[in-house]
């Protein structure tokens, strides 16, 4: 009994009490994480199956076993022994949460490694980045589709080789391993809710929706990857993912640019963005109506609404103020970051 006493506070401690940034960032994001991630992401890699679904599945599985038990022997006293086993339970899968992955919510963020300069973010300089997104996605279109993208549920060696360069460019002493992209059986709530991908925290899994488009699936295993890096933050993870296209080929740059399209337009008027719209080429144009097309067949918008409030008080326990809105920083972070060359952050 005491040692279930124990790993609940030790859980309560770890959620409430605040570690200083400098040190998660030395000691674990920077020192244990990348050993570890390298290390379990390989294992991971082994199989095409999802390892997170097994751990689901084995759990659930259990607990109703052991609860199934004690209805059968305690009987109206059994919702005692079932909540305090679900509350010992629970507080170790925090606390495992926190030591392969999780910790990395409280490191330094990314705007205060980067030569930022707030002054940058500006109306004028998001209607510049958007016109020069708009010129991007039409001029690599054509050499994007004669290139082809990579199949789905393979690591991509162009794009792997793209995301090592990226995080070195950005600091990185020891590069994360990429994740081989994979399916789960969580596959129809990511549809339903309109998640395109998602990072196992637990087995450092790179998990995939499994109706992306191929100028989609690029940019998402570019974003789940960045996570598997330690860029816990999804504004950070969609600006270290945006990064890594861009160091690709043709194909790789298209996916970053049209995912950033919808990005910075976002972040215009009305007027505005009717403007930059009417800028499109037909290709680009034609790839976006069918991302809409495709979530709004999918979609169940109870779900995604029940789905997004849920990440987004998850988010804001882990530290993320922004909540889902960090997606959208992605915006700031470009536009602030001073670059020594074309897209090479200083």
């Amino acid at each position: 009994m005491r040692w279930r006493a124990a790993v609940v506070a030790l859980a309560a401690a770890a959620a409430l009490v605040p570690l200083p940034p400098g040190a998660v960032e030395r000691v674990y994001s920077t020192g244990a994480y990348p050993v570890w991630q390298s290390l379990m992401t390989a294992a991971s890699n082994a199989t095409t199956k999802s390892v997170l679904d097994l751990l689901i599945v084995g759990t659930v599985t259990v607990w109703l076993v052991l609860a199934a038990a004690d209805i059968a022997t305690r009987r109206s006293r059994a919702a005692v022994p079932i909540a305090a086993r679900t509350v010992v339970w629970g507080a170790v899968v925090y606390l495992a949460f926190l030591a392969s992955w999780g910790l990395n919510y409280r490191r330094v963020p990314l705007v205060h490694k980067l030569a930022f300069e707030r002054s940058r973010v500006s109306a004028d300089n998001a209607r510049a980045l958007a016109a020069i997104t708009v010129a991007q996605v039409n001029g690599l279109y054509r050499a994007a589709y004669a290139e082809g993208f990579p199949a789905a549920g393979v690591v991509d060696p162009r794009l792997a080789s793209a995301f090592d360069r990226a995080q070195r460019e950005l600091g990185a002493a020891r590069t994360a391993v990429a994740g081989r992209p994979k399916h789960s059986w969580l596959d129809l709530y990511f549809r339903r809710a309109v998640v395109d991908g998602m990072t196992d925290p637990f087995f450092l899994e790179t998990l995939t929706s499994s109706d992306l488009l191929p100028f989609e699936r690029t940019f998402v295993i570019a974003h789940e990857w960045a996570h598997l890096a330690g860029y816990a933050n999804e504004g950070e993870a969609n600006f270290v993912g945006w990064i890594t296209c861009l160091r690709g080929d043709d194909a790789q740059q298209y996916s970053g640019w049209l995912f950033l399209y919808g990005e910075v337009s976002a972040t215009l008027t009305r007027a505005e963005r009717a403007d930059v719209s009417s800028r499109l080429a037909d290709g680009p144009r034609a790839d976006l109506a069918a991302s809409a097309e495709r979530v709004a067949r999918n979609v169940s918008p109870r779900v995604a609404d029940a789905g997004w409030r849920v990440y987004n008080q998850y988010l804001k326990a882990n530290r993320v103020e922004a909540g889902t809105r960090s997606y959208s920083e992605i915006v700031q972070l470009i536009l602030g970051t001073r670059y020594r060359t074309a897209a090479t952050p200083q």
